[in-house]
């Protein structure tokens, strides 16, 4: 062949391979497999450098946790952090992909302006299966947590059952073991305060009203309407409203009733709900007749316990003579012992149709007792306020708190006198040996009211309140808690058709209230517009047969998992060892 043939052939086979355009698929996808291979590969690889960085972030963060609490605590000091971030992330963090896995850790002490903080940095990396193919063997990932601690301050308060029933089945021991106790929810709580005042626990025990504490008479967030007034001027209360005179001798008349008279009131008769007493001063005692003249309280009225509302009436009504006189009766029956009066007069011959008695007529002043003879007692507020957590206003009587002289099974519960006296709330406090102490003090007493205990508790925790909470700073968040525990079911309160002591009317009017009360406070909101309150509720239910489920405790709880049901005394320690655990979790970290 020669030359020129040879590159004729050549140029024909070139122009032929230009123009064929068979197989090209193979080539174009042998060029594009590279790229994609890279894609899915790095997505690949990506896939599982995320997946080693969340876990790394759980572990950073639970870490954080675990480290503020053991500070707060005093466990470990400044120190032993980075070791023991070091420890914690550790075991923790297990990812299998992951490589070269350090953490740092980093403490700064708060100051008068700034808070606590631990600050936790985690790094590593993955070696790559994809990505090396284009020159990246590694990759490489990493995450912060930060904790602080100091800023987050708990206002805590107790609303205690203190009622009868508290005393059956060790009930009140395991409650006192359980706050008070070695290792109690006070234990749980202070070791949480770095600094005083980062923690505060206020106790409210209650029965049918609490206990403010005689020495407050003089304040101007009482209301002294009931107090002051006699019984026809007390709130009106239904079926079982006390009311004078419908007296003791139908031919009696109240203008009639002066020295020497049989007293014109009749506990339960169906008319009024109390008798008479000697004298004006609370626990005197019961009289059948008005003293006379020369007697010690001569003319003086005195109704004393309501056996209705469960409360003293504090004075009495002092007669004075008028210059009228009545014919009290006439006929052969008539005679002067049936009005008792001492200036009773009769005419014409006894046992006859003509023999008639007249009787002097007298004026009465209501005089109540002296403010500062009060022992402390203080019932519902006036409605609608018996239901929220306004302030006392003194243009408002309303929402003024009712001074009450309760009494209830012969015993003045509120006297410092009192066999089994009904302890005093403690306001807001840091001193842990003052809070205990009131907890181990508390002694079972009289009927159940658990809206006035809940009302009490949200009080104290009011920024320089009526029970004198201190003020908040608007730069510190704060955790307001209340925790309320009941072993019964509401039975009475100021309201004596609401309940008797021993049940309520028909209805539920009493947990009404208290589902109304729970309602307003759970959608009571603060400055950031989030829940003001966290409220958890126990029912101890050791009853037999037992209580029904507490529909109004469960419904006030903040959510269903901070209501609790017990049904032995033994669960209630284990209970508020939950619940501190929980509040210290929320009060270490953010």
């Amino acid at each position: 062949m020669t030359a020129a043939t040879l590159v004729r052939l050549c140029r024909r086979t070139v122009r032929r391979f230009a123009g064929d355009r068979r197989g090209n698929i193979a080539v174009t996808f042998a060029i594009a497999l590279i790229p994609i291979l890279a894609f899915v590969g790095a997505a690949v690889d990506y896939s599982r450098a995320n997946a080693a960085k969340s876990s790394m972030q759980g572990a950073l963060d639970s870490t954080a946790l675990m480290l503020s609490r053991d500070l707060a605590q005093g466990t470990i000091s400044a120190s032993d952090i980075a070791t023991k971030a070091s420890a914690y992330f550790k075991a923790l963090y297990t990812s299998s992909d992951a490589q070269n896995v350090t953490v740092t850790a980093s403490y700064t002490a708060s100051t008068s302006s700034t808070a606590s903080n631990i600050q936790l940095a985690a790094s590593g990396q993955i070696i790559t299966q994809f990505m090396k193919i284009a020159g990246f063997p590694t990759m490489d990932f990493g995450t912060k947590a930060t904790t602080t601690w100091g800023d987050v301050k708990m206002r805590v308060a107790l609303a205690l059952d203190n009622t009868g029933s508290m005393a059956s089945s060790g009930k009140m021991t395991a409650l006192q073991n359980a706050v008070a106790g070695s290792g109690g929810l006070i234990d749980q709580l202070s070791a949480l305060a770095k600094t005083p005042g980062d923690v505060y626990i206020s106790v409210v025990p209650f029965a049918k009203v609490v206990n403010v504490g005689d020495s407050n008479y003089a304040q101007n967030w009482l209301d002294w309407t009931d107090w002051q007034n006699p019984p026809t001027v007390q709130p009106n209360n239904g079926t079982y409203q006390a009311a004078i005179p419908n007296a003791k001798f139908t031919q009696s008349q109240w203008d009639m009733v002066g020295p020497g008279s049989s007293c014109p009131f009749t506990s339960g008769n169906g008319f009024s709900y109390f008798g008479c007493v000697s004298g004006p001063t609370t626990g005197s005692s019961s009289t059948s007749t008005i003293p006379k003249t020369g007697d010690a309280n001569a003319g003086q009225i005195c109704p004393g316990y309501d056996s209705a509302s469960h409360s003293y009436y504090n004075g009495c009504w002092t007669t004075a003579k008028t210059a009228t006189v009545v014919t009290y009766c006439t006929g052969s029956s008539c005679r002067c012992s049936n009005g008792g009066n001492e200036s009773c007069t009769c005419t014409g011959t006894s046992g006859t149709s003509g023999y008639t008695c007249k009787v002097n007529t007298y004026t009465k002043t209501w005089a109540a007792n002296a403010r500062s003879t009060w022992t402390g007692c203080v019932a519902d507020r006036t409605q609608p306020n018996d239901a929220n957590a306004v302030s006392p206003a003194t243009s408002d009587v309303t929402t003024l708190f009712p001074a009450n002289q309760h009494m209830e099974n012969s015993t003045q519960y509120c006297s410092s006198s009192a066999s089994t006296k009904l302890g005093q709330i403690v306001p807001l406090s840091y001193s842990w040996s003052t809070l205990k102490s009131a907890v181990n003090a508390m002694q079972p007493t009289g009927g159940t009211n658990q809206a006035i205990g809940m009302a009490w508790a949200v009080q104290s925790l009011i920024p320089n309140g009526v029970l004198g909470a201190p003020a908040e700073d608007a730069n510190t968040t704060y955790n307001r808690v209340i925790i309320l525990l009941s072993d019964g079911l509401n039975t009475e309160d100021r309201w004596p058709e609401y309940g008797n002591g021993s049940s309520q009317a028909s209805g539920n009017p009493i947990d009404a209230r208290q589902a109304l009360l729970c309602s307003n406070l759970k959608n009571t909101k603060d400055a950031k517009g989030n829940a003001m309150y966290t409220i958890y509720t126990i029912q101890v239910n050791t009853s037999s047969p037992a209580d029904p489920t507490s529909t109004v405790l469960q419904n006030c709880a903040s959510s269903p998992d901070k209501f609790y049901m017990l049904t032995s005394s033994s669960q209630i320690v284990t209970t508020f060892n939950s619940i501190g655990t929980a509040l210290s979790k929320l009060r270490v970290a953010k």
